[in-house]
């Protein structure tokens, strides 16, 4: 691959100034650049972050291993959503790494062989402004098909719209990273030699909040027409680029050329399309230049219109496509309903289908929209507000891209087939799942379990008829948080329905379990021959499976210097905090506190007698125990053997 480079090292720009390039290069490149080198502004230098890349695109500064471009042309044909990510390996990272590095000249930090993560915040911070001003080389023009006379800034970028960011550029815990030497550097500034080989991506995309990051000349006639999409791709040496226009009846592509120096040419392979189930035409395009071919002027033309074909198949339904009368389950305020791998094999069209349906509920004319999304996704898009008995019958047809329909129809019922509720018991080990059916089908078996996003708890079923019924889903083997209701129904007549239900649940933590080991002479503490300190030891664990973090306590002075292996744990307990004690103290009272990653804490007082305090009767005491939350604590050895069967419990659930 060729080396990445900037095409002069005094360039001073940042590295999504290179990534606006490379978007640009997702496109085309301007004449200007190809027929001479060009001086780079460098009013970026010197820390200053006014910067103007009027009239640049990514391939005047940077060559790229591979990219990835995708256009997602707004319904208004005059907006645009753009992502591209661009992945620089091996040696070509160190270089920009050191030309990045270079760019910062002159600024604390900058030019010192050091790429730090103050570097990268600051290419950042400039990166959208530099974007706003480049070329993406792209033109679209209405009317009959044209090879030239194309304004190559009609798609231009909007810097309010534009989000960057990076991969790996400073690597994280890296084994040559250090803190940044620079004395104005930030307190957590790190930084990593430029010479460092880890690969990394730059990425662009639509700004969280914002419509577009693109703009363009909106079409007269917003696509209806004859229109040529021109793209200049000179010097990109490997891309792909993904096209995808709004939903309009009939538009399909119907040719497409790439020139070299105004003349045609097979150099890259020809355009692939597809109709998405949404209705939408995508068009797909490898693009490739190597560094011999320089310089040739690479322009990339695709035709479009919306006259209808010659020839035209009729879609239709296969045997695999729900018949009449079908019940399709959904849930209140859950759009999505049947995956796309399912519904791809309802009907068949050589172009591509598309469902139509039409709703017979007056109600729910106007409202209610069903239909295929993006991935083929079968939705329904309505109010929250609806009857949790309402049915909404709905006459679907196939449909292709040029407006032909299916000579049969489906009518389908859509509906919910049960209403639910739920709430952790009481005892804390279940979740307690009402299920109410609606009446739609006769007859309901149902699968649910306790869900977490890793792990499952097990499952239970019922068959339900027209009354509510309740099933205890067991909390075993989760985790203390959030908990959900996972399971499926089926009927006869309705499409089985998968469901995930979000109640609000979370189950709760159950405290960590101490024990303190007892000497046979009944005592808790082993002294040294100092008797400047004790030993003592136990176990300690949680009964949900969580890490357990452990502390003592005594006469004011605090240690977690515990000697940890499995359960069992030991700890040195120095008596010198306590010399200072008045009255001198006979009886060291100490506090073990447990806490497990949920927060739940136990805490359990052990008295150790001093050696030389005189007194009638040895003093031993088991400790007691206390829960700051959670379940109360139970008799030591009950306790412990109930942590350990749960803690064993927790262990299978998560095996299997």
């Amino acid at each position: 691959m060729a080396r990445h480079r900037f095409a002069q090292t005094s360039i001073a720009l940042s590295i999504i100034v290179l990534f606006l390039m490379m978007i640009a290069s997702t496109a085309v490149t301007n004449q200007k650049a190809i027929s001479e080198p060009t001086e780079f502004p460098t009013s970026a230098r010197q820390g200053s972050l006014d910067v103007d890349c009027t009239g640049y695109k990514f391939e005047d500064l940077f060559d790229y291993n591979f990219a990835s471009f995708d256009i997602l042309l707004g319904d208004d044909w005059a907006t645009a959503q753009m992502s591209a990510v661009a992945y620089v390996n091996g040696s070509n990272s160190a270089t920009v790494r050191e030309n990045l590095d270079e760019l910062f000249d002159g600024t604390p930090g900058g030019n010192n062989s050091w790429m730090s993560t103050d570097e990268r915040e600051a290419v950042r911070a400039i990166g959208p402004e530099c974007i706003a001003d480049m070329d993406t080389r792209i033109g679209i023009r209405e009317g009959l098909p044209h090879r030239g006379g194309v304004d190559w800034n009609d798609l231009e970028f909007v810097k309010d719209g534009i989000a960057l960011d990076e991969v790996n550029l400073v690597p994280e815990n890296h084994p040559e990273e250090r803190d940044c030497q620079d004395l104005l550097a930030s307190s957590d500034c790190k930084e990593v030699p430029v010479s460092i080989t880890d690969d990394l991506q730059i990425l662009m995309f639509t700004k969280e909040g914002e419509t577009h990051n693109v703009r363009f000349d909106q079409l007269p006639n917003s696509g209806v027409s004859n229109f040529t999409l021109a793209l200049n791709v000179t010097n990109m040496s490997s891309a792909a680029l993904v096209l995808t226009f709004p939903q309009l009846q009939g538009l399909r592509l119907v040719n497409s050329s790439i020139q070299d120096d105004n003349a045609e040419s097979n150099a890259m392979p020809l355009p692939e399309t597809e109709y998405l189930p949404d209705g939408r035409l995508r068009v797909s395009q490898e693009v490739s230049y190597a560094s011999s071919e320089y310089p040739i002027l690479r322009n990339l033309f695709l035709d479009f219109t919306t006259q209808a074909p010659e020839t035209n198949e009729i879609p239709e339904w296969t045997t695999d496509a729900p018949v009449d009368g079908t019940v399709i389950p959904y849930t209140v305020g859950t759009r999505t309903l049947v995956a796309g791998e399912v519904t791809e094999l309802w009907a068949t069209d050589d172009s591509g289908w598309a469902l139509d349906c039409q709703f017979a509920n007056q109600e729910w004319v106007g409202q209610w929209t069903a239909g295929l999304d993006e991935e083929g996704t079968l939705f329904l898009d309505g109010p929250d507000d609806v009857a949790a008995d309402a049915t909404a019958n709905a006459e679907c047809s196939v449909i292709d891209p040029f407006g032909a329909s299916s000579i049969e129809t489906r009518n389908w019922t859509f509906a919910q087939p049960f209403t639910s509720q739920a709430t952790i018991s009481e005892s804390g080990d279940s979740v307690e799942f009402t299920v109410t059916p609606t009446g739609v089908v006769s007859e309901l078996s149902l699968s649910a379990h306790a869900h977490q996003l890793t792990m499952m708890g097990e499952m239970r079923m019922a068959t339900l008829a027209s009354d509510a019924s309740t099933l205890a889903l067991p909390l075993d083997g989760l985790a203390p948080g959030e908990v959900m209701v996972m399971g499926q129904a089926q009927s006869n007549g309705m499409l089985d329905y998968n469901f995930m239900l979000d109640f609000g649940l979370n189950k709760p933590s159950a405290p960590p379990v101490i024990d303190v080991d007892v000497n046979l002479d009944g005592s808790n503490a082993t002294w040294d021959a100092s008797y400047l300190k004790f030993t003592i030891a136990g176990k300690v664990l949680d009964p949900d499976g969580e890490d357990v973090e452990m502390s003592l306590s005594l006469c004011g002075y605090s240690t977690n210097d515990f000697v940890r292996s499995g359960i069992n744990w030991e700890i040195d307990v120095n008596i010198v905090s306590c010399s200072s004690q008045n009255p001198p103290v006979t009886v060291y009272d100490i506090t073990l506190v447990a806490t497990d990653e949920s927060g739940t804490m136990t805490t359990m007082q052990v008295q150790v007698p001093d050696p030389y305090a005189s007194s009638d009767e040895p003093i031993i005491d088991d400790g007691g125990t206390t829960v700051e939350e959670g379940l109360p604590a139970a008799s030591m050895l009950a306790t412990l053997t109930v942590a350990l069967l749960g803690a064993a419990m927790t262990n299978r659930g998560r095996e299997e």
